[in-house]
């Protein structure tokens, strides 16, 4: 048999030490000599899902933390009691769809949480955890498929001569690059927030329906039989409908999902033009119809309007002069980009002071700028020069997965309500992995760096996980998270007010208050760290300075209705009456659903001697909100003091229907049925207070009293001696005992 030569027309060809020699065994094994195994695609699914699990199951025992406050524990919409429609009619965090909201629709995530909520009979985070764990493992495998898609061998330039001919795909187990991106992807440690923070649900849910609707279209676009793949000559309206359907749940899990539908374009496009260019423009208009009723939906939901921000949300866009705002937004991707590339530098906020706005061209951070860009451009450059190989279609493919789904966090398309949000990165992160993987595939095709590939990937592995485990310790509790957030970005206010939020909440009010100040002196117009400072001042008795605070937080934001309240709480304080029922009034005009405005309201009013107008007071809170226990409890004392008993009963009994394990109401009720000589009811009521709170000598004291004042002498002195006990310095017990002693020696 005659032996190939290694000379063809007079010339040797040269493949210097590639692990590949030509176009036609590229399309077996183009990443065959990637140093990983091959693996089933079985195997490499299960490693992949167990991996991913692995790097972030520390944080499953986790607690509510940061946004979780009020995307989930203080989110109506997860209480069963709230109309299921409600989902429908109000934003993530809970909120009515108005121009205060900021608009963030996402009802399928909070139906998610709202089942979380109905299995476990409550808020119990550690489902809320482990559900987002096992979402980011089926993440990481439909990945798998998707990179396997992409990087699959494509119909190439030489199918167009074979006429029918089609090219082999590889047999053997799953691509080697594409189960790489996705190994990179499932223990990339910016993923962090996404996984162990709850509020990333909607990034991982998005992430789930975003790939089903690639992997529907994607197969409406290429058919496979036999091993083959080929274009088909007609549209596959089924699929093409499925996947516009998964996109459909994708933006409804959050707004991201809808770019699936770029991704989808490019992916079409550069699969390869071929004959059936007809089915190429159905699709292209299938894909743009959906794009455009989406958006149409979206803007019908937002009221037609954009949501509104403050400077402090994202300072960077609202720098003067449109070539200093393009700075700006581009070192931001640049960040972005620093982050992909070296996720040790994580914060869980960036926001006010974190990242310094850039107005001046001799600001040294631009050299960022320029760096990004040459990168891109030279990737860019390489992709779309010369023949379009199966490498620069990857390329182009990698590149469409990490820019598309970024675009609604540039501040391209819209103004954004943040600087840098690691979640936001979840998605795009797919193609930056994309972009390693290939890399590695070109640097191990020279067998002199296959070793050194090797041992660089497997110390990359480790140290992610490393990284991902560290990092999910950080966001098992507040106090690790925002300590860590403090090394990261120490020029952001935002980190020092959460610190002293959650100092304040455990009592350490002296670090709380040097926190707030801290928070202030960065950010001079802080409104809520001087709402929040005021308030222990105002405990501490420093009514004077919180006055001051308070006045400039709501000059600040004139529609801070929970400054204008604790403003006319103070006012208050400082008998500047006529001034603070003028803070309660605006407060309620800025927040018409304010139970403890009224209640302040109505303490006001009381100091006044106003009765009927803090009686009315205390009922619009009460009937705004019939838990209200404090307002309830207040017109009830009040109705007692002015005689009018009879409303006093009746009131509590209203009361009682509502809050009916409140020990204090059947207290005070007990006291106005034992004045009305209503003796039976009155020791029912005591009963009940003290089967409530048996550890409160009041309630024992005066059924004793009431026992006393009945005649029923043994019972009164057996209560006496319980309050005795529970309080045994109490002299009015010891009066009572004695008189009752007395009473009954003679």
């Amino acid at each position: 048999m005659t032996s190939i030569s290694a000379r063809a027309n007079g010339k040797h060809k040269h493949h210097h030490n590639r692990c590949f020699d030509d176009d036609s065994d590229l399309a077996n094994r183009w990443d065959g000599c990637l140093p990983l195994p091959t693996l089933s695609p079985i195997i490499a699914r299960g490693v992949l899902f167990v991996v991913s699990v692995v790097c972030f199951a520390v944080s499953y025992d986790g607690e509510f933390v940061f946004d979780d406050s009020e995307a989930i524990v203080g989110n109506k919409d997860l209480k069963p009691e709230t109309p299921l429609w409600s989902l429908v009619e109000h934003d993530f965090w809970g909120n009515k769809l108005n121009n205060k909201s900021h608009k963030s629709y996402r009802p399928l995530t909070v139906l998610t949480y709202r089942w979380n909520y109905y299995f476990a009979n409550g808020l119990h985070p550690i489902g809320f955890h482990i559900i987002n764990i096992i979402l980011h493992g089926v993440v990481s495998v439909l990945f798998l498929s998707m990179f396997s898609i992409l990087l699959d061998r494509l119909p190439s330039q030489l199918d167009k001569r074979r006429s029918s001919e089609v090219t082999p795909r590889g047999t053997e187990g799953v691509s080697k690059a594409a189960f790489l991106s996705a190994l990179m992807f499932a223990i990339h440690p910016v993923h962090t927030e996404n996984v162990a923070g709850l509020v990333g649900r909607a990034d991982l849910l998005c992430a789930i329906f975003f790939l089903l609707s690639f992997l529907a279209y994607a197969s409406a676009c290429v058919d496979e039989r036999g091993g083959s793949r080929y274009r088909p000559e007609s549209v596959k309206w089924g699929r093409l409908l499925v996947s516009v359907l998964w996109c459909f749940l994708a933006t409804f899990s959050k707004e991201q999902g809808i770019t699936v539908i770029g991704v989808c374009f490019v992916y079409d496009i550069f699969v390869e033009l071929s004959p059936w260019v007809r089915c190429l423009l159905q699709r292209v208009f299938v894909l743009a119809t959906a794009a455009v009723v989406f958006l149409l939906m979206r803007l019908q939901v937002m009221g037609l309007s954009p949501p509104t921000f403050q400077v402090p949300d994202n300072p960077h866009s609202f720098v003067e002069g449109a070539v200093y705002r393009g700075f700006n937004y581009n070192y931001l991707y640049s960040i972005n980009g620093w982050l992909l590339l070296n996720p040790w530098w994580l914060c869980f906020d960036w926001s006010m002071g974190c990242v310094p706005t850039i107005v001046s061209l001799s600001d040294h951070r631009l050299v960022c700028v320029f760096v990004l860009w040459a990168v891109i451009g030279s990737v860019v450059f390489h992709a779309l020069t010369g023949e379009l190989t199966h490498e620069k279609r990857c390329v182009v493919l990698a590149l469409g997965v990490l820019v598309i789904p970024f675009l609604p966090a540039s501040n391209l398309l819209f103004r954004v309500g943040f600087v840098i949000a690691e979640r936001n990165l979840y998605l795009p992160s797919a193609g930056f992995c994309l972009l390693v993987s290939l890399g590695a595939v070109r640097l191990s095709s020279y067998a002199h760096l296959r070793q050194i590939v090797g041992a660089g990937l497997s110390l990359l592995c480790v140290m992610f996980v490393a990284r991902c485990v560290h990092r999910s310790q950080h966001w098992r509790a507040e106090l690790p998270l925002y300590s860590e957030g403090e090394k990261v970005c120490p020029l952001n206010g935002k980190v020092h007010y959460n610190i002293a939020k959650l100092q304040a909440d455990r009592g350490e009010t002296d670090y709380a208050i040097q926190k707030y100040r801290l928070a202030i002196e960065l950010n001079p117009e802080y409104d809520q760290a001087m709402n929040n400072l005021a308030n222990i001042l105002k405990d501490r008795g420093d009514n004077l300075e919180a006055e001051t605070l308070l006045t400039k937080a709501v000059t600040i934001n004139p529609v801070f209705a929970a400054a204008w309240m604790n403003l006319g709480i103070v006012q208050a304080s400082l008998k500047k009456y006529d001034q603070s029922e003028t803070s309660y009034r605006t407060a309620i005009s800025h927040r018409h659903n304010y139970p403890d405005c009224y209640y302040n309201l109505g303490n006001l009013y009381l100091d006044q001697k106003r009765h009927q107008e803090a009686l009315l007071a205390w009922h619009n809170a009460t009937r705004l909100k019939p838990q209200h226990h404090n307002s309830w409890s207040n017109a009830i004392i009040l109705l007692d003091n002015l005689g009018r008993q009879d409303q006093a009963v009746k009131m509590g009994v209203a009361a009682l229907k509502h809050l009916p394990e409140s020990a204090m109401l059947w207290f005070n009720v007990a006291n106005v049925q034992g004045k009305m000589e209503l003796w039976e009811d009155s020791e029912h009521s005591f009963l009940s207070a003290i089967r409530l709170d048996g550890r409160e000598a009041r309630y024992h004291l005066n059924l004793g009293v009431l026992y006393h004042r009945w005649g029923k002498l043994e019972k009164a002195e057996k209560a006496y001696k319980v309050a005795l006990q529970l309080d045994p310095n109490n002299p009015i017990i010891h009066e009572n005992l004695g008189m009752l002693q007395k009473k009954r020696q003679t």
